[in-house]
């Protein structure tokens, strides 16, 4: 029997701290959406509706590298202060190469990288799940 591959991620819409749930120490690996604040200031300047088509483009690149990190996991939790968590699982939940993942979201306010390893963890130490054999 193996044993499963757990991910947490915190999230907003600009960054994603994944951390894999491990017996080691944690290591936070960092994807960040290329829509920053001054992008969207600068598009708004030239117009509402260029920079919403920009704003989409790019937060579906961001969940699209949040995806490819994601499909290497068997348990993935998703948590953070903003719906972009609920997004991501909306578009996952859609897509079939998924559907044998078990994801679920939780709301957290900001964390510290420290309060993010320990909610994870407090997450899948609390899911006794019995190994998946592959």
């Amino acid at each position: 029997m193996e044993k499963l591959k757990r991910l947490g991620i915190w999230m907003d819409h600009s960054n994603a701290n994944t951390m894999e749930f491990t017996d080691e120490p944690f290591v936070t690996k960092t994807i960040q959406s290329d829509f920053t604040h001054q992008v969207k200031e600068e598009t708004l300047n030239k117009s509402e509706n260029v920079m919403h088509n920009k704003e989409q483009h790019r937060q579906s690149e961001y969940y699209k590298k949040l995806s490819e990190v994601i499909k290497n996991y068997d348990e993935v939790l998703l948590f953070g202060p903003t719906d972009a968590k609920v997004e991501l699982f909306n578009l996952l939940n859609g897509d079939s190469r998924f559907s044998k993942i078990k994801i679920r979201v939780a709301n957290a306010d900001k964390m510290t990288e420290h309060q993010q390893h320990a909610f994870v963890k407090t997450h899948f130490e609390s899911r006794q799940f019995p190994p998946v054999s592959k």
